[in-house]
């Protein structure tokens, strides 16, 4: 990918706001949202309970409506479009990483992945090799016939990493991907989401509440109250873990 094919915003979101009646009350979950993501950039929009962050995802992938505001993504406004329209963007653009993975239990790990595949019509025999093809990517090979309750977390996380790459998504949206791992799981995890962006020239947009793991993303936008209260531009330090990060499993290969 080029520095001007990169430097392109696949995201805009413009004047963003949603607002929830609750009784007589008026509550702004979004209050006023302006910011754009470029094509192959890992954002991580970080805040803690309540305070927009996973309103604006929802919105971001078409799943809720703004109250006012634009979101343009691929060039395309999210606002106008009904709900039919919507599902086939989704279905076309969008891949979707969960916090409790949504794996289906009598499914192995490549049924799991080729799922989505079904929805879009692909012949079996093609939905199994690109499932395989994913499930190895993520470094599965010795569990593709397992199911999820034969897995760890981890495991399952990486299936549904996988799951999420196989429709050959423009965006990646990614709901607190580690919440139910535990810590080195989910620097596992997060390596692992960090390498797609790079290999695979995804764009990534993750909501979280963890500080640590917002330090993986290119760019950090910071939400409280229904506010962007920061936006860090986290490329050079993102780019250097994952240098060291990669240095260090090849050391540990070679021992």
């Amino acid at each position: 990918m080029s520095e001007t094919e990169r430097s392109k915003p696949v995201i805009t979101v413009k004047d963003l706001y949603k607002v929830y009646r609750i009784g007589e009350n008026r509550v702004r979950a979004l209050n006023g949202v302006s910011f754009s993501i470029n094509r192959g950039e890992f954002c991580a929009i970080v805040g803690t309970s309540g305070s927009g962050k996973s309103t604006l995802l929802n919105m971001l992938a078409g799943l809720e409506k703004p109250t006012k505001g634009e979101i343009i993504i691929v060039g395309e406004h999210m606002e106008t479009k009904n709900e039919n329209q919507l599902v086939r963007f989704r279905r076309e653009h969008i891949g979707f990483i969960f916090q409790s993975f949504n794996l289906m239990g009598t499914m192995n790990a490549v049924e799991n992945v080729a799922l989505p595949l079904t929805f879009q019509g692909v012949p079996k025999r093609e939905r199994m090799k690109r499932a395989k093809k994913m499930v190895h990517m993520v470094g599965l090979d010795r569990y593709w016939d397992h199911r999820p309750n034969q897995m760890s977390g981890g495991q399952q996380q990486r299936v549904g990493v996988a799951r999420a790459l196989v429709v050959n998504p423009e965006i990646i949206f990614a709901d607190e991907p580690t919440g139910n791992l535990d810590s080195n799981t989910s620097r596992e995890i997060m390596n692992l989401m960090q390498n797609v962006v790079r290999e695979q020239k995804r764009t990534l947009i993750m909501v979280t509440h963890d500080n640590t793991l917002a330090g993986f993303a290119d760019k950090i936008i910071r939400i409280v109250d229904g506010k962007i209260v920061d936006m860090i531009d986290n490329t050079e330090t993102a780019n250097r873990d994952s240098v060291e990060q990669t240095d260090k499993q090849g050391g540990e290969k070679g021992e």
